[in-house]
């Protein structure tokens, strides 16, 4: 099997898919052993000191072709809104994506303009669609996500949202996705009005077997884990600036455990 129809077969049952947002990162969520790996825009961004959205799609690419070359794990990726607002840019988007050796991508409904975030249904329904249509092109398996972005910015509308990825399900995403849930009675709304595996961004409230229990396939991080390791960084830095101490390197990865990972390829 290539990579898309390991990642597709890993939807049959609910499944955490990390976001890495380096080569590093990617290896040790690997051998640590999950099944899968997803990239994180907003991660990526914050590595590289860019805010969310501040990565070019010519940038993100390369990055994603890092990572999938980094592992043996299906990789996805987030793409944002890909490399353009239309369903043209939609269809390039994913054969760049499979070009870059990814078993999957999201696309999503958001447009990146302040006074008008989210695509008008129609125009969100057609880039989905013509996004489709090119993962069927493609000379092997390849798990398309169609996200809807409401709950993130502002519009927190579930009876939209339900109908944009019932849309989004029916021009043949693979995978549905409304990143911003917060409550799993919401969760299980959307999980029982689509038929196809839906992603659910986990937040602290969240448990695996809650979010099963309520329908949902697959669980990602976006750049929680990121931010988890840049918020450890501020802590060290006030502990050393405000205390004048280092205990913090008891929580570190052992230097040894690193250098012998990588060493024979983690």
């Amino acid at each position: 099997m290539d990579k898309g129809q390991i990642f597709r077969q890993l939807h049959a049952d609910t499944f955490v898919i990390p976001n890495p947002w380096d080569v590093g990162t990617a290896k040790l969520l690997a051998a640590f052993g999950f099944k899968a790996l997803a990239t994180t825009s907003a991660g990526y961004a914050f590595s590289r000191g860019l805010p969310d959205g501040g990565v070019g799609f010519e940038a993100m690419i390369h990055h994603c072709r890092e990572l999938a070359a980094a592992t043996d794990l299906p990789v996805s990726a987030d793409l944002e809104k890909g490399k353009g607002d239309s369903p043209e840019r939609a269809a390039e988007t994913i054969f760049a994506a499979d070009a870059a050796g990814l078993a999957g991508c999201s696309i999503e409904d958001f447009s990146g303009d302040a006074d008008q975030p989210i695509y008008d249904f129609s125009h969100a329904v057609e880039r989905v669609a013509a996004a489709v249509e090119a993962a069927r092109a493609l000379k092997r398996d390849f798990v398309f996500t169609a996200r809807a972005e409401n709950f993130l910015h502002g519009r927190p509308d579930l009876d939209d949202t339900i109908k944009r990825l019932q849309a989004f399900e029916k021009a043949g995403a693979d995978v549905l996705y409304a990143p911003g849930l917060t409550d799993i009675e919401t969760v299980r709304t959307i999980c029982s009005s689509v038929s196809k595996p839906v992603n659910v961004l986990a937040v602290p409230a969240f448990t695996v077997a809650a979010l099963a229990e309520a329908g949902a396939k697959r669980i990602s991080l976006g750049s929680k884990l990121t931010n988890y390791a840049f918020g450890m960084l501020e802590k060290a830095s006030r502990q050393m600036l405000d205390e004048g101490s280092f205990s913090f390197a008891d929580d570190a990865m052992p230097f040894a455990r690193l250098q012998k990972m990588f060493a024979t390829g983690a």
